[in-house]
């Protein structure tokens, strides 16, 4: 059935749909999605085109991952087709290559996708731009060998400029608006210079908050305790329905406001939550788990360098998790965070609650992948710590919506 008319959204570098998420709950209307990696198009193909019916998804493009740049190549008549019709493109290429939680590797062929991206962009042409990237995409690379090496983010700003848009970027703090976990994103809005400026949109943000997460029972403030305290492995244990060998943990007693949103009905038809399933744990890494609850008054801070010996820590760090602080950021790495107070790593569910995905959003495919297959492969916890928090997209959807 073809969908009332309204603001209209084409989301790039998908990923498992959490920015398309924040916008379907903001009242945008999907046109379609580009997302390259078949594990996350599972989990936004599942949620979004098959539950909720986001997208108005066009014919001629088939309802399957795809390359941006077999898009561009093969369908440039059909997207140039698209221009007076989309209010809104909205992404960011990946960002592994950009991240300061890894490596920066300058070499890494990913870092191209933001020339795609405006070549997208051009094609197009949609009202309005909503980019996202992490923080390390301001920073240029071999800035020390190079005084005149430019960032990607400046690289975009003028490309965008050139295709005649006013534009406008910001270092955003998503655990200022509801989410419990620090995780600072460059943020960039651009809008036809013809439709008005998009300097405002901080401030907007800003100004709509407070009535935004008032309207859902929230406050700008979510401790860790509070996003996660009704999933703890204590609760009982029963065997994972898509994971063989494995234990999943049920759910417990809602203990926030917070839980309560996410939960919404979701708990009361479902005994166990989606993907909440617990790392087998060798003996040895258990016993150095419990000493570290037990014994290490460190919270919320790697521990690295010379103190893992202390505590026989083999891997490379790990951070104990403050129930009564944010979380750190969530990566795609389950190994780098211990719960605040059970023995064991944070399950796929735990880590999409700090991300604010509802509890009915169910995260599909493989939970982890190692060796050479972390560079083909995007498993449950890569998908969910890639993710544009939903909490932070919907309230970004209402403010844009307000610009144009």
């Amino acid at each position: 059935m073809a969908k009332k008319k309204g603001h209209t959204v084409i989301d790039l570098f998908a990923g498992c749909g959490g920015l398309s998420l924040g916008l379907y709950q903001a009242g945008w209307n999907g046109l379609f999605a580009i997302e390259k990696n078949p594990f996350a198009f599972e989990t936004l193909k599942a949620n979004l085109i098959n539950k909720k019916k986001h997208f108005n998804w066009p014919k001629w493009l088939p309802q399957t991952p795809h390359d941006i740049n077999e898009v561009l190549e093969n369908y440039k008549i059909e997207l140039k087709e698209l221009r007076g019709k989309v209010d809104l493109v909205a992404g960011g290429p990946p960002c592994q290559g950009f991240s300061m939680a890894g490596k920066r590797v300058k070499e890494d062929i990913r870092n191209n996708l933001v020339f795609s991206y405006i070549k997208f962009i051009d094609l197009v042409r949609p009202k309005i731009i909503l980019f996202e990237n992490v923080k390390g995409f301001t920073y240029a690379f071999d800035k020390k060998k190079n005084e005149e090496a430019i960032p990607y983010s400046q690289k975009v700003i003028d490309g965008l400029k050139m295709l005649g848009y006013n534009v406008k970027s910001n270092i955003i703090d998503f655990s200022k608006f509801g989410i419990p976990q620090r995780r600072n994103r460059f943020i960039l809005i651009g809008i036809q210079k013809s439709l008005g400026s998009p300097d405002q949109f901080e401030e907007m943000l800003e100004s709509h908050k407070n009535k935004f997460l008032k309207s859902k029972g929230l406050t700008t403030s979510t401790t860790l305790k509070e996003a996660i305290s009704d999933l703890l492995q204590s609760n009982g244990e029963i065997p994972t329905p898509d994971r063989k060998g494995f234990k999943s943990g049920i759910y417990g007693a809602e203990e926030s406001d917070y839980q309560k949103f996410l939960r919404t009905d979701y708990a009361e038809t479902h005994n166990i939550p989606d993907s909440h399933s617990f790392a087998k744990h060798s003996s040895e890494k258990l016993e150095c788990f419990k000493k570290l609850l037990a014994n290490c008054g460190v919270r919320g801070k790697r521990i690295d360098g010379d103190e893992r010996k202390k505590w026989n820590i083999k891997q490379r760090s790990i951070t104990i998790l403050d129930a009564d602080s944010i979380s750190p950021t969530i990566t795609g790495h389950p190994d780098d965070y211990l719960h605040y107070c059970e023995p064991r790593i944070m399950t796929v569910r735990e880590c999409a609650r700090i991300q604010s995905f509802p509890d009915w959003y169910e995260i599909k495919e493989k939970y982890t992948t190692g060796g050479e297959m972390r560079k083909i492969e995007v498993p449950r916890y890569t998908q969910v710590g890639n993710a544009i928090p939903p909490l932070f997209a919907e309230l970004a959807g209402i403010v844009l919506k307000k610009l144009i």
